[in-house]
């Protein structure tokens, strides 16, 4: 098993280091920009080397950065290392009062088991032995209806709650997926108005609390989860909390309380288990009159804090300079989690830290080479893993105008291709010389030409298609940071490689990834944003976003 080492110091140095040396610099050796020349057509793009992505990655998918969670020590250290870099770079500061950094504050929630009960005709269960519990404090009690699955969806004439009177009343909910049938794409139109989840349906009709019918997976997990719950617990990012939320707690039942909750009541919890397992339940009914359940949720909170890291290299127009292109990764990753054969650290070295190395090689290029008329935004967003918190937070408390962001380039898993006989899991993989193309021509036509001419005059990679499309079933345009830019009316360019059997594993490591195929898509990158900062007019937005999928 991999162990969580102390982070060292002596190790950052020494990959500090790197780039200098890479460039035929000395240490402490001034690295400012060239003189000016006549730029070359792709301006310094030739500079970014496979080598160069593999010293930076090293580091940043190393056991020492802990999978990089947000947040955590080790995605604190990360965005330390990439701004350390981008100081001896001379690139100026975009963060929050003259730094790198733009602080996102926090809460972290976690249970406190001791005032945390249920109790059922004064049968009381404790957390942990009889129940777990959703982050959201409060109290519930009144007389128990089950619901089944719990959800409404009009197109396909689902209602759970149809024709039971809930208000005022506990629901039991089973805590699988979907109705048998149906899955997330057939999710038309608007959450809340067209579909509702079982807790929002629920809440909305009125009722005080849900205590959910455990799964097979719940139970498998329980241990862990409840150690989560008490030690780590969840995190929520403070601008993102509606003002005046209603109490709403939630419980998983334990076995044991699941078998006093059905006691003497027309199913009997075997049943309900066993039906709800197979995606099946029984019908819904209201529990016996003289039945009363109530249960809290109490909540430890504390604040935290995680960061974006924000760069600018101005450009050299003094007109165009106020406008910017974008080009961002998320450089978080999802921790230390569950062991596979022995390793608990998720490294992430494809997801993303492609992305973010691509994206350092490219502000290392940049500030290297000649400068673009126009300026660029180097951003690496923390929390995407999360739901896209990052780009949702700089969007929406934007250190440069956000109207002045001409396109934004994200760069999401640009790591691996498929061998010639890798498994079936990793077919999905582009090959060699390939990479998935999402958004490019989705609100801009202009953009997509830019792009296509781009990529064929100079590297001529296969630019692949396949999921650039919101109806894809994987509905890629909707899970990365670039789309919290094309929300702003922002024209967007996603390069990625897909999925493959290492997705969100601790075996996403470094030596599966393809660093020459990173390399000329990270170069065909470049090409594209030097094309875009020095052209004389900014891509035109002649395409409506397309409706956002529901469940994302």
């Amino acid at each position: 098993m991999k162990r969580v080492k102390v982070i060292s110091l002596v190790l950052i140095g020494a990959l500090l280091a790197l780039a200098p040396a890479a460039n035929g610099q000395r240490k402490g050796e001034k690295t400012s920009a060239p003189a000016a020349a006549p730029a070359p057509a792709r301006g310094n793009a030739d500079y970014i080397s496979a080598q160069q992505l593999k010293d930076y990655l090293a580091f940043i998918a190393s056991d020492e950065m802990e999978g990089r969670d947000t947040p955590s020590r080790g995605l604190d250290t990360a965005a330390r290392f990439i701004a350390t870099h981008l100081s001896r770079w001379g690139l100026k500061a975009a963060g929050d009062d003259g730094s790198y950094f733009q602080r996102i504050a926090m809460t972290q929630n976690k249970i406190d088991p001791a005032p945390s009960y249920v109790e059922i005709n004064g049968q009381r269960f404790n957390f942990g032995e009889g129940f777990l519990a959703g982050l959201t404090a409060g109290s519930a009690s009144g007389p128990l209806v089950y619901v089944g699955h719990g959800w409404v969806i009009k197109a396909k004439s689902i209602d759970a709650f149809q024709g039971l009177d809930v208000k005022d009343k506990v629901v039991v909910i089973n805590s699988g997926g979907l109705p048998k049938g149906v899955n997330f794409n057939e999710l038309k139109g608007k959450q809340g108005e067209d579909w509702e989840g079982p807790v929002n349906a629920a809440r909305k009709r009125g009722a005080k609390g849900i205590i959910f019918v455990p799964d097979f997976r719940s139970l498998a997990n329980w241990d862990r989860s409840r150690q989560t719950l008490v030690e780590r617990g969840f995190y929520s990012v403070d601008k993102f909390q509606t003002q005046n939320n209603v109490a709403f707690p939630t419980v998983t039942a334990s076995p044991k309380l699941l078998n006093a909750l059905f006691q003497g009541e027309k199913q009997n919890a075997v049943e309900v288990f066993n039906r709800s397992a197979a995606n099946d339940p029984v019908e819904p009914f209201e529990f016996k009159a003289d039945k009363v359940v109530s249960f809290t949720v109490a909540l430890k909170t504390s604040p935290a804090v995680t960061q974006n890291v924000i760069a600018v290299l101005e450009g050299s127009d003094p007109v165009l300079k106020n406008e910017y292109v974008a080009i961002g990764a998320h450089y978080d990753h999802v921790g230390v989690g569950t062991p596979v054969n022995g390793d608990a650290i998720y490294n992430g070295a494809d997801d993303d830290g492609s992305g973010t190395v691509a994206t350092l090689a490219l502000a290392e290029a940049f500030s290297r080479g000649p400068r673009p008329k126009r300026s660029i935004l180097f951003i690496w967003h923390a929390g995407e893993e999360k739901g896209l918190w990052g780009s949702r937070y700089f969007t929406e408390s934007p250190t440069v105008p956000i109207g002045q962001i001409i396109t934004e380039l994200n760069i999401d898993m640009i790591g691996r291709t498929r061998s010639e006989n890798d498994k079936p899991a990793n077919q999905p993989l582009p090959k060699p010389g390939e990479i998935y193309i999402v958004g490019s021509k989705m609100m801009s036509a202009e953009l997509g030409d830019l792009s296509e001419s781009v990529n064929k005059s100079y590297l001529n990679l296969s630019f692949n298609y396949k999921y650039d499309d919101p109806k894809d079933p994987e509905q890629f345009f909707y899970r990365s940071d670039h789309y919290n830019y094309a929300r702003k009316g922002i024209p967007i360019i996603f390069y990625m490689d897909g999925v493959h059997e290492d997705y969100h594993r601790p075996s996403d490591s470094v030596e599966k990834i393809d660093y020459q195929n990173m390399e000329k898509v990270t170069r065909t990158i470049y090409a594209t944003a030097w094309e875009l900062t020095n052209r004389a007019t900014r891509p035109r937005v002649d395409k409506p976003l397309p409706a956002e999928a529901s469940g994302n």
